[in-house]
């Protein structure tokens, strides 16, 4: 059975700038989902919150877009701007574990609001020209709420449902519960995706020899510590001696790529830090360099950084990172 890959919706990462560049350097994704728009009342949407997605701005990835919302009418009207622009599927966000969305019952704060998700479900699904998919935790506070959501998830004609298992206050703190995971595979009609702590290639397979019967999977801070992950889970044998040279193309394209996409000198930097922060720990040496990078204050200043961390005696040597 070949397993399908998922880049996962981060915020702040996996945008579209990023969905353009990976390809052009790595394999082994199949797909990716962006990260949510946010619905607005009065059916008003804002060129800008759908940027991400333009079909222009996604050549290479398959994408699907994911929707952050608890209104069923600003659902609705959203997709069907989407569905206007090509898409067929689409993403309700029920896992954003972040307080300030959760306190306004969206992403994870509306998994313990069983009766509002099916209200909010009844009104959607036969109302979008687009099949629905839902990306869930085990809850916002306890573990066991999903399992008063999956009866209301079988009432309905959903394309999948991708668990992270954990919990919404969790945020990504502890390990994922695959015990957790388990149980619900064994109590929804509806197809899973699994989805967290896929840092390496044995926790892969850890989850892999667990529930032989998943096909789908998503990654996405693994993928950032370690861009060649995909392709390894996919049996792609690479030259090793060839890892650096390679990230560093990746990552001068990443550079490029963002500073074409954003302004200001210190918003650059600030982009590209953030992903040393997963990447840095795969290295081994180079560690003053890296510490230079990360007091950047300006785009020329982390660039001449970043590209003399490359010049420094290191190897590129992931492993298993916390998610």
């Amino acid at each position: 059975m070949e397993k399908k890959l998922i880049l996962a919706p981060l915020q702040g990462f996996t945008d579209a700038p990023f969905r353009q560049v990976y390809p052009r350097h790595f394999t082994g994704f199949d797909e990716a989902m962006a990260p949510f728009i946010s619905t607005m009342g009065e059916k008003r949407l804002k060129p800008s919150r759908i940027k991400d997605v333009l079909p222009e701005n996604n050549p290479i990835l398959p994408v699907v877009p994911q929707i952050l919302g608890n209104v069923a009418e600003d659902f609705i009207f959203l997709t069907h701007h989407l569905a206007d622009m090509g898409y067929t599927t689409v993403n309700w966000n029920l896992g954003c574990p972040h307080s300030k969305i959760a306190k306004k019952r969206r992403g994870s704060g509306l998994l313990c609001w069983p009766d509002q998700i099916d209200k909010f479900l009844d009104e959607v699904v036969g109302a979008i020209p687009c099949s629905l998919s839902v990306k869930v935790r085990l809850g916002r506070n306890t573990a066991d709420e999903i399992f008063d959501l999956l009866p209301v998830f079988d009432r309905y004609p959903l394309e999948e449902i991708i668990v992270h298992p954990r919990t919404g206050v969790q945020l990504y703190t502890g390990e994922a519960d695959i015990d957790a995971f388990g149980r619900i595979l064994e109590k929804t009609r509806h197809n899973l995706v699994y989805n967290g702590d896929i840092t390496g290639m044995k926790r892969f397979q850890r989850v892999e020899q667990r529930f032989p019967m998943i096909e789908r999977f998503m990654i996405g801070r693994g993928v950032l510590a370690d861009p060649f992950l995909p392709a390894t889970i996919k049996g792609e044998v690479r030259d090793r001696s060839e890892d650096l040279v390679r990230i560093k193309r990746f990552h001068d394209d990443l550079f490029e790529t963002y500073d074409h996409n954003f302004y200001g000198p210190s918003h650059i930097a600030g982009r590209m830090k953030g992903f040393w922060n997963y990447l840095a720990p795969s290295f081994k040496g180079g560690k003053k360099a890296l510490k230079r990078i990360f007091k950047s204050k300006d785009r020329e200043e982390y660039l001449v950084r970043a590209r003399g961390f490359f010049k420094e005696e290191i190897s590129f040597c992931p492993e298993d990172h916390g998610n």
